[in-house]
């Protein structure tokens, strides 16, 4: 690859995970069965969707990037059913979920999985953002997508991994984590969560007020909180008492 190219990739955020030993580990953390079916975002050069493929018998994938794509198509998988477009405007089904992602994404990954129902996902993730999906109320890493994360899954960091296994190496370290679902969040709820989060500095009951949300009798408690130190079960009990539009 041409020095220009490669600087276009990563600034696409696109690092290539090349080191089978991780895949491998992927592969063995997502423990498919016979009849799970299996849904990969972002298949890159395709060194995690290689594997993938020896292990299912109901497999897809999604890859936005075309010359990805084409190069994936190029394996000559099969059993893989490759669809060129974007997974998270998709509502296909699926009961295990492997990526590694652009880190760019990864926002918009845990907003669109917490909206499913599905076994577990294996997911190669920059450590910094696992560190903000695993903070606690008040810490300085806990955000909107800590809520949403921590509401809708369980996540558990498994592996290290380090920056020579990807081409280009990412200046960041990176984890694999297991996620596995708890409560599926509507997008409206989703929306809510980073609504009130925008007013984090303020008590809950002033929050409510400035965004012109009516919520019905809630805990005093709760409402005397800071937005920010209002723990997941907390934002899940006011979700459920602020009034929607119907």
């Amino acid at each position: 690859m041409s020095p220009r190219r490669r600087g276009r990739r990563k600034a696409l955020g696109q690092h290539y995970l090349i080191d089978p030993s991780v895949t491998a580990v992927m592969v063995g953390l997502a423990a498919i069965g016979q009849d799970d079916r299996v849904l990969e975002i972002g298949t890159g050069r395709g060194a995690l969707t290689r594997d993938l493929a020896r292990s299912s018998g109901h497999f897809e994938a999604f890859e936005l990037d075309r010359t990805n794509y084409l190069a994936t198509k190029d394996l000559g998988l099969d059993n893989l059913l490759l669809h060129l477009g974007d997974a998270f405007s998709d509502s296909r089904e699926f009961d295990i979920l492997v990526s590694s992602l652009p880190y760019s994404e990864s926002s918009n990954f845990v907003e669109w999985l917490s909206g499913h129902r599905y076994k577990r996902a294996v997911v190669l993730l920059q450590k910094d953002f696992v560190d903000k999906l695993l903070a606690q109320p008040g810490a300085d890493g806990y955000r909107a997508i800590s809520v949403i994360s921590q509401i809708s899954s369980d996540v558990s960091p498994e592996l290290d991994v380090v920056r020579e296994s990807f081409d280009p190496s990412p200046k960041v370290s990176s984890e694999v984590v297991v996620i596995r679902p708890r409560h599926a969040l509507s997008t409206d709820d989703v929306r809510l969560v980073k609504l009130l989060f925008s007013q984090r500095r303020r008590k809950l009951s002033g929050a409510l007020k400035q965004l012109g949300l009516r919520s019905r009798e809630a805990n005093p408690d709760q409402l005397s909180k800071r937005v920010q130190d209002l723990s997941s079960s907390e934002f899940l009990e006011v979700l459920g008492l602020i009034e929607r539009d119907v």
